[in-house]
């Protein structure tokens, strides 16, 4: 590992950030940048803020985006917020607003 970067406390529900994350896994950064550039996915901005920092935290470190490539992106589940909605019968259902842990390795590309 080279660079990494997270995002903690995203709300964004982590079943919904793995389908765009196993788009990018084992791609160069290049590659990567591109898939998320054209992608139609509306939580793949929160992914493309931490993708971006993890390639500058490498960028930092004297390397080039040609020489890297994504040896792990992680989306593991956060603390869940608990709010309650009305329902009918004078009840009360829960709602769980989701948030997710993103995180993005790069590493130096093997030749």
């Amino acid at each position: 590992m080279i660079a990494k970067a997270k995002g903690n406390f995203l709300r964004v529900s982590p079943s919904k950030v793995r389908m765009i994350l196993d788009l990018i896994r084992g791609k160069s950064v290049p590659a990567a940048k591109t898939i998320l550039t054209y992608l139609n996915k509306p939580t793949k901005e929160k992914v493309v803020k931490v993708f971006d920092s993890a390639v500058a935290n490498a960028k930092q470190k004297g390397l080039t985006e040609d020489q890297l490539v994504v040896s792990k992106v992680v989306a593991d589940q956060g603390s869940v917020w608990k709010r309650f909605r009305a329902a009918s019968f004078g009840r009360a259902s829960e709602v769980l607003k989701k948030t997710t842990h993103i995180t993005v390795e790069l590493d130096v590309k093997v030749k």
